[in-house]
C-alpha cells in the first residue's frame, strides 16, 4: 500500500518533516493549521495529531483527490475497494483495446501494454462512479495516481519522457493506504490569495512555487488523469492547453506574495524557503529573493529565520552547491 509520501514530487517536504515539526512545536500555539500550498500533502499529515483543526489547499485537481482520498470524511466500503483493486489486477492479463490513454502515452512516458491498462482503469472508474461515494472514488483514482508515478519513464515530474530506452511493463495497480478514522481536515481547491481573506487559523504553513516551473504543467498527465476530459495534446512533452497557472512562478511573485502576507489571518506565519535564486538556470531560479520574503514578513509581525543544509531535488543537470532550506517563523502583531 501506498503511504501519502511515496511520490515523486519537486519540491516535497518530506525529508524537512521533523525540523518543520519541532519548529512549530516550540514557536507556535494554537488549534487551527492551515497549509495554503499543500502540495504532497505530507506537512499536513505530520500536523494532524499536533491540531484539532486541519485546513489544506492546493489548486491541483490531482492534489486534490489525493487529499480527500486519505483524509475524506465520508467512510468508504473497504470490501468493494479491494475487489476493485482485485479487478484491475487482472487486467494485465487481458489483452488491452486502444484507448485515449495509451493512442497518447504509450511508447513514451509508459510501455504500450501499461498505459493501455491506465486507461482501461481510468475508464472503468468513471463508468463506476455512480457506484461509489466520493471517498471510494478518490481512493482508487489516488491509487491509480501512485501506481503510475511509480513505473512512469520520467525523472520524476512529466515534462519530458526519457528516450531512446527501452520501456518495460511493470505498471502494478496498488492502493493507497486509507484509513476509516474521523478525519478533522478540510480540503479545498482555490487561489491561496483568494482562501486567505475568507478563513482563519492559528498556524498558517506557506510553501510556495518559487521558480518558473508551473505545476500544472510540470505534472500534467496527473491532472489529464484524474479530469478525464480527454483532451487534445500538443507538443513533444504531449500537453493539454494552458491552464491553472500560478503568479508565483513569474516576476509578479513578490508582489503575489506581500498580498497574500498581507491578507492572512493567523497568529503564526511558518514560511520554507530554498536557496535556488542564484541558480544557472533560468527556469530553477527563484522568482523571489531571500531578503524579499524576510522583508514581507517582517512588516507582518516578529520574525526569526531557521538556516538548514538541505539536499535538493534536482531533475535536471542544474549543480545546486551548499544549498540551504530557510524556515521564518512569524508572530503576527
Amino acid at each position: 500500500m501506498y503511504k501519502i509520501y511515496n511520490r515523486r514530487y519537486t519540491g516535497s517536504k518530506y525529508k524537512l518533516l521533523d525540523d518543520i515539526e519541532k519548529v512549530i512545536s516550540k514557536h507556535c500555539k494554537g488549534e487551527i493549521f492551515l497549509d495554503v500550498f499543500a502540495g504532497t500533502g505530507v506537512v499536513s499529515d505530520r500536523m494532524r495529531h499536533m491540531f484539532s483543526q486541519i485546513i489544506m489547499n492546493d489548486f491541483l485537481y490531482s492534489n486534490e483527490v489525493i487529499y480527500k482520498a486519505f483524509f475524506g470524511k465520508c467512510e468508504f466500503d473497504y470490501d468493494f475497494i479491494k475487489k476493485k483493486k482485485q479487478e484491475y489486477s487482472e487486467f494485465r492479463n487481458k489483452e488491452m483495446i486502444d484507448n485515449y490513454f495509451s493512442s497518447n502515452f504509450g511508447g513514451k512516458y509508459f510501455s504500450e501494454k501499461d498505459a493501455g491498462i491506465i486507461g482501461a482503469i481510468r475508464d472503468d472508474i468513471e463508468a463506476e462512479k455512480s457506484r461509489m461515494n466520493e471517498r471510494e472514488y478518490s481512493i482508487l483514482l489516488a491509487s491509480l495516481l501512485y501506481s503510475m508515478d511509480k513505473v512512469a519513464n520520467t525523472v520524476g515530474h512529466y515534462d519530458a519522457y526519457r528516450k531512446k530506452v527501452h520501456i518495460e511493463d511493470r505498471f502494478k495497480f496498488d492502493l493507497i493506504e486509507a484509513s476509516n478514522q474521523k478525519s478533522n481536515v478540510t480540503i479545498f481547491r482555490e487561489d491561496a490569495n483568494s482562501l486567505v481573506k475568507r478563513i482563519e487559523a492559528d498556524v498558517a504553513f506557506i510553501d510556495p512555487p518559487y521558480n518558473s516551473r508551473q505545476y500544472s504543467r510540470f505534472y500534467h498527465i496527473l491532472e489529464n488523469v484524474t479530469k478525464w476530459e480527454k483532451p487534445e495534446l500538443t507538443g513533444t512533452a504531449l500537453k493539454p492547453p494552458i491552464e491553472n497557472m500560478s503568479e508565483y512562478c513569474r516576476s509578479s511573485a513578490p508582489k503575489a506574495f506581500e498580498d497574500l502576507i498581507d491578507n492572512i489571518r493567523a497568529k503564526y506565519i511558518i514560511v520554507t524557503y530554498n536557496n535556488t535564486y542564484d541558480s544557472k538556470s533560468s527556469s530553477s531560479r527563484n522568482k523571489i529573493t531571500l531578503e524579499e520574503i524576510a522583508a514581507i514578513l517582517n512588516n507582518k509581525g516578529n520574525t526569526m529565520c531557521i538556516e538548514k543544509e538541505h539536499s535538493f531535488f534536482n531533475a535536471g543537470k542544474t549543480d545546486f552547491k551548499d544549498h540551504k532550506e530557510y524556515i521564518f517563523v512569524t508572530e503576527v502583531k
